[in-house]
């Protein structure tokens, strides 16, 4: 919270100071419509302007992006035409003197490589053209130059080339949140990846092979565990959307658990107990199958083939604005000490399928406190429990996953 904190004041404190020197700038005795002094008004004005421009930049720097985002930094400046550049070309130009689009990029080649800001005066054979002198501030993100913010005006001005440095900072960070949220957009996508990589190749190796003892003794029961695991892998390797519906997931489970099933027959029973009003509740995909599958390792885990037994229960609840599921095994438990280890990524998560990437997964979505909440000891079981909320911005599903 104290980074997200820091990071805001980072990315609102240039605009303040715009906004204060804006504000001076106009001073005057009397209040403004009942906004204030004339300080005040200005100042919120000027977020007011700002917070319009930030949505697009959160989106990275691209010629929509840009296009939506320029007149509001323009109003910002207060200059007769402002324009938007990456490395290579002219994004957006928005004001007069856009026939100055070429030389500016021409003089864009110092300040692009050096980061460093420049002021110059533009040549123009237009008598009417009131663009006469350009001020280039280059646009930064991790000592990486991105691009350039030119304001144009009809005169040199110390003060516009301070202003459009502050304004060109402000544009950074937006896109510095860009590029982070692109980056965790990525790291969701690679740990989606890796915990499809853990599906347990014995796993697999274990149903194709109960598959095949059903082939001549009972066909039928082959093909429909054999409809089973292409169902259920079809839906693990899916390539479309982040996020999931709790039906699509316990359906999915299903298919695992009818699987597992086969090969163990009845040394493993599952109760599932689910409210039918959280059936629509949104989650990160592949979320509550690997929990499954960490239940039922630990449930057969180290008892007799003969005579050890596993009960798993697997409900979800209706908890007001959230989902509650809760998995439950009568296994053989895990020391908390381990699993504490497992969930800091400090040991080897072999004893725990997936379980650190999924509360890693729930966190990241949802924040800290919907992390993984699991009661284990030796000997004791395990039971772990999900707070899923029902409405979270961002968090859609990308639409029923069908038989081909």
């Amino acid at each position: 919270m104290s980074g997200f904190l820091a990071g805001l004041c980072v990315a609102v404190l240039p605009v303040l100071a715009l906004g204060v020197w804006l504000g001076r700038r106009t001073s005057r005795a009397k209040s403004l419509a009942g906004l204030g002094t004339p300080v005040e008004h200005a100042t919120f004005e000027t977020l007011h302007t700002a917070s319009l421009a930030a949505p697009p930049l959160r989106a990275g720097l691209t010629e929509e992006t840009a296009r939506k985002s320029a007149r509001k930094l323009r109003s910002l400046l207060g200059t007769d035409a402002l324009c938007l550049t990456d490395q290579g070309q002219v994004l957006v130009w928005d004001g007069d003197g856009a026939h100055h689009r070429t030389e500016i990029m021409e003089r864009l080649a110092g300040p692009l490589e050096t980061g460093r800001g420049e002021a110059f005066r533009l040549t123009c054979d237009s008598l009417d053209c009131s663009v006469r002198w350009a001020v280039v501030a280059p646009l930064t993100v991790d000592d990486r130059v991105h691009g350039a913010l030119v304001a144009c005006a009809p005169r040199e001005s110390a003060v516009l080339v301070r202003a459009a440095g502050e304004v060109a900072r402000w544009v950074s960070v937006q896109l510095e949140l860009a590029d982070l949220d692109q980056s965790r957009t990525r790291l969701i996508e690679a740990e989606i990846k890796a915990l499809r990589a853990q599906i347990s190749p014995h796993f697999i190796f274990n149903s194709l092979a109960v598959i095949a003892s059903f082939v001549r003794t009972d066909p039928e029961r082959a093909r429909e565990l054999l409809l089973e695991f292409a169902d259920f892998t079809r839906y693990s390797f899916r390539r479309h959307g982040d996020f999931t519906t709790l039906a699509e997931e316990l359906h999915a489970i299903d298919h695992y658990l009818a699987l597992v099933r086969a090969r163990f027959g009845d040394r493993l029973s599952v109760t599932l107990q689910i409210a039918p009003e959280v059936l629509p509740v949104t989650l990160p995909f592949l979320c509550l199958q690997p929990l499954v599958e960490n239940a039922v390792k630990h449930g057969l885990e180290g008892k007799a083939v003969s005579s050890g037994k596993c009960h798993i229960q697997i409900t979800a609840q209706d908890a007001g604005a959230e989902a509650l599921v809760v998995i439950e095994d009568d296994g053989a438990g895990m020391d908390p000490g381990l699993l504490h280890r497992i969930l800091a990524r400090e040991a080897s998560p072999s004893g725990g399928i997936g379980l650190s990437n999924v509360d890693d997964r729930l966190r990241q979505v949802y924040g800290d406190d919907h992390g993984l909440v699991i009661e284990t000891a030796a000997g004791a079981g395990m039971k772990i429990t999900v707070r899923l909320p029902k409405y979270q911005p961002g968090v859609h599903s990308a639409g029923r996953l069908t038989r081909e």
